[in-house]
C-alpha cells in the first residue's frame, strides 16, 4: 500500500515536473502573443501628424503677393514651409501662431536660413501695417479661401487656421501640427527633419 501511494506521488511529481517545463517553453510564446494582440506599443516619436503628400498634393492655386504680384508656394521649392492659413483680421490666436512660427525658425540656429515662412491669407481685406511690421520675413500670400480649403487637411473637428503645416524642399505637404501646439515639441520635430534631410 505504501508503496503504491510512493508511486502515486512520484507520478504526481513527474506531472508537475513536466507541467512545469511546458509553461517554461511556452511563456516566449504566450507573452509574444500577449503583447501582440493586447498592448499596442506606441512606436511613434513625432509630434505633429505626418501626412501622404500623395493624396494633398498643392493645388494650382491662383495665389499672389500682397500688391497683386503672381506667387505661388512652389517658388519657395528647395526650403522648408511653415504655412499658416487664415483671413486678414488676424485675432490674439492667428498673432500667436505668427508668433510661434518666427521663434521656432529662430530657434534652429543655424538652420534657420533653411526655413521659410507663409501666410496664405484667404481674403481681399487690407493687412493692418502693424502686421506687417512685426511679421518682418513672413511671406504674405493671398490664396483662395476654397482651394485652400479643400487641400489642407484637418484634424477631427478642427480648422484649417488652427494650425501650421510644413512642407518639405520638395514640394510635398507631410506635416500638420495640432492646435495650440508646444513650440518646445514643434522645435524637435523640426530638428530632426533639418538633421536628417540632406536637401533644403
Amino acid at each position: 500500500m505504501q508503496n503504491t501511494n510512493q508511486v502515486e506521488k512520484q507520478r504526481r511529481r513527474g506531472r508537475w515536473s513536466m507541467f512545469a517545463v511546458l509553461l517554461v517553453c511556452a511563456a516566449p510564446i504566450i507573452a509574444s502573443y500577449v503583447t501582440y494582440h493586447f498592448i499596442k506599443p506606441e512606436g511613434r516619436t513625432n509630434y505633429g501628424d505626418l501626412l501622404d503628400p500623395r493624396q494633398h498634393p498643392i493645388p494650382a492655386m491662383a495665389s499672389t503677393t500682397l500688391d497683386g504680384q503672381p506667387q505661388k508656394l512652389e517658388d519657395f521649392k528647395g526650403k522648408w514651409i511653415m504655412v499658416k492659413v487664415g483671413g486678414s483680421a488676424c485675432a490674439q490666436d492667428c498673432q500667436d501662431m505668427l508668433f510661434k512660427m518666427r521663434q521656432l525658425r529662430t530657434m534652429q540656429g543655424k538652420e534657420a536660413d533653411r526655413i521659410e515662412r507663409v501666410w496664405l491669407i484667404t481674403d481681399n481685406e487690407p493687412l493692418e501695417t502693424f502686421m506687417l511690421r512685426v511679421n518682418d520675413g513672413t511671406r504674405f500670400l493671398r490664396a483662395p479661401a476654397e482651394a485652400v480649403g479643400k487641400w489642407l487637411p484637418l484634424a477631427p473637428g478642427g480648422r484649417v487656421e488652427e494650425h501650421i503645416y510644413l512642407i518639405d524642399p520638395l514640394g510635398n505637404l507631410m506635416m500638420r501640427f495640432p492646435k495650440d501646439a508646444d513650440p518646445s515639441k514643434v522645435k524637435k520635430d523640426m530638428y530632426k527633419l533639418l538633421k536628417a534631410s540632406a536637401i533644403g
